[in-house]
C-alpha cells in the first residue's frame, strides 16, 4: 500500500528519469530501443492502474459514506492528476502484439438506418415536425408541464449542442457535407444516446403512453409505441442490457427513431433531463438544479453528477475531475482532462452555456417557453 500511495502522490512520474538516461547510453539497435520503449511503458501501466485502482476505491467509499449519513471530506477524494506518459516514444516499425484480436468495429447507425428499422420492425414512422421551431414549442411544452426550467432547457440545449443544433441532429453530421458520418447515436436537443432512448422506455414505457393518451396522439401510433415499450422490457432492467439492445438488435435501433417523432421525441428529451432531477431530490437535495448542474449529472452519470454537484465550493479547485471518471472515459473526454479541476469544469461549461446560449437556435428555444 506504501508503495501504490508513492505512487499515486507523484505529480510526475520519476520512472521517465531512469529511462531518459538509458535511453542516451543504449544500443541504438532496434531491440535495444524496443526493449527501454516496453520497459518505460510498462512502469507507467503499474502506476496508473494504481492511480485508477485508488479513484474506484475513494469513489466507493464516499457513496457508502453517503448511504450511512456520514459527511464527504477533501480527503475521501484522489487529489492528484492522473499520471502522463513521458517515457521513450513507441520505436518506429514496433507494432505492440495485442492479447486478444480487436473485434472489428460497427459502423454507426445513421438516422436512415433507425428510421429502417423502425419501419420494418414495428411499423412505425415517425411523425416530423414541418420545422424546427415546430418541435421546440413541442419541447418547451412538455419541459414545462413536467417542471424543467426554462434557463435548465434552454442552457443544456446551448451546451449539447453549440447552440443551433436541430431536433434530427445527430453527433458527427454538420451542415449538408454528404461524407459526413456520424460519431456517435446521439441525436436531438440533449444529444440522447440509443441506448438512452430503450432505458426510457423501459422505466417509463407506462408514464409516456399516458402522456400520449392525454395528448389525444391517434391511436395506432400508441399501438405501435406499445410494442416499443414491450421490447425494451425483454431484457434486465440494466443499461448493460440496455445498451446490448439498442446497438445490436433492429428492434432496438428501431426505438431510437422515436427521437425524430413531434409527440414522443419532446417527452423522451423532457424525461431525461427530469430523471436526473428527480434522482437529486431523492438524495436530499432540493434546491432547483442550475443548468450547469444538471448537465454535470448528464455528462457524468446522475451517482457522480450528484457528488460534483453537493461538493462544497471551498473544495473544488482542489479536486480533479479524474475523480468522476472510469479510466476509459476521461482519456476520451477533452473536457474533463482540459479543466482538471471541478471548479474549473463548471467554469468551463458555465462559459460555454453562457456563448451557445446567444445563437439563433437557443434564443428561438427561449422564446417556445
Amino acid at each position: 500500500m506504501l508503495l501504490a500511495a508513492v505512487l499515486v502522490c507523484t505529480p510526475l512520474p520519476v520512472f521517465a528519469e531512469h529511462f531518459r538516461h538509458h535511453v542516451q547510453h543504449a544500443s541504438a539497435s532496434p531491440s535495444s530501443a524496443i526493449a527501454i520503449y516496453l520497459a518505460a511503458r510498462n512502469a507507467y501501466e503499474r502506476t496508473a492502474e494504481s492511480y485508477w485502482q485508488s479513484i474506484a476505491d475513494k469513489r466507493r467509499a464516499r457513496f457508502a459514506k453517503r448511504r450511512n449519513g456520514e459527511t464527504v471530506k477533501l480527503d475521501d477524494y484522489v487529489l492528484t492528476q492522473p499520471p502522463v506518459y513521458t517515457g521513450p516514444p513507441r520505436p518506429p516499425g514496433y507494432i505492440p502484439p495485442e492479447k486478444e484480436p480487436a473485434p472489428k468495429p460497427e459502423p454507426i447507425p445513421t438516422i436512415d438506418d433507425f428510421l429502417k428499422a423502425a419501419a420494418e420492425q414495428y411499423g412505425f414512422v415517425p411523425d416530423r415536425p414541418k420545422t424546427d421551431a415546430e418541435f421546440k414549442l413541442a419541447y418547451a411544452k412538455a419541459a414545462s408541464a413536467a417542471g424543467l426550467t426554462r434557463e435548465q432547457a434552454v442552457r443544456v440545449y446551448a451546451f449539447e449542442t453549440g447552440g443551433n443544433g436541430t431536433y434530427d441532429g445527430q453527433a458527427g453530421i454538420v451542415g449538408n457535407r454528404k461524407d459526413a458520418r456520424p460519431i456517435s447515436p446521439a441525436m436531438g436537443y440533449n444529444q440522447l444516446l440509443s441506448t438512452n432512448s430503450v432505458s426510457l422506455l423501459a422505466e417509463h414505457g407506462d408514464k409516456l403512453v399516458n402522456a400520449l393518451q392525454a395528448a389525444h396522439v391517434a391511436e395506432p401510433k400508441i399501438a405501435m409505441f406499445k410494442q416499443m415499450v414491450a421490447f425494451s422490457r425483454t431484457v434486465p432492467n440494466a443499461w448493460s442490457a440496455h445498451d446490448k439492445l439498442a446497438k445490436t438488435t433492429p428492434g432496438g435501433m428501431g426505438i431510437h427513431a422515436t427521437m425524430l417523432d413531434r409527440d414522443i421525441g419532446p417527452l423522451l428529451q423532457t424525461q431525461k433531463l427530469l430523471d436526473s432531477v428527480v434522482f437529486a431530490r431523492a438524495k436530499g437535495y432540493q434546491h432547483t438544479l442550475t443548468a450547469a448542474e444538471l448537465e454535470l449529472m448528464n455528462f457524468t452519470g446522475d451517482g457522480n453528477g450528484f457528488d460534483l454537484v453537493t461538493m462544497p465550493h471551498e473544495m473544488r479547485d482542489k479536486v480533479p475531475t479524474s475523480n468522476f471518471f472510469q479510466r476509459a472515459g476521461y482519456e476520451r473526454n477533452p473536457i474533463a482532462r482540459r479543466t482538471g479541476t471541478v471548479a474549473a469544469l463548471f467554469k468551463s461549461i458555465e462559459s460555454k452555456m453562457d456563448s451557445a446560449s446567444q445563437a439563433p437556435g437557443a434564443r428561438e428555444l427561449a422564446a417556445a417557453f
